[in-house]
């Protein structure tokens, strides 16, 4: 599965996936799952995650600037904060649409 077309309508972004179907997330909901080390955690080779439980995210946080292509599978959003770091895979995209057609915050945690 991958996404024919993605376009910022709003506060949400609009995905047309190759499937037929078509989600919408909101700009919110896809800052808050990065899944990058610094957003979500790093784990030690004993399966223990560390991360920053305090993290504040400003109003720019959730401002997206660009998204960005990477290679065949995945996209890169370029934040308002300047927040580059975490590739989003079509796979996980995906789920993170599905999450929030549901009112889940499953992929979140």
């Amino acid at each position: 599965m991958r996404p024919e077309d993605i376009q910022q309508v709003g506060e949400e972004l609009a995905i047309k996936w190759d499937d037929g179907t078509e989600s919408f997330v909101r700009l919110e909901t896809l800052r808050r799952c990065c899944p990058c080390a610094g957003c979500k955690g790093e784990g030690d080779i004993m399966g223990n995650v560390y991360r920053n439980p305090n993290k504040t995210l400003s109003p720019q946080a959730f401002q997206l600037r660009r998204i960005a292509s990477v290679g065949g599978y995945a996209i890169q959003p370029i934040w308002g904060d300047g927040h580059a770091s975490g590739l989003y895979s079509f796979e996980y995209l995906r789920r993170v649409a599905e999450a929030e057609g549901k009112g889940s915050n499953e992929v979140m945690e």
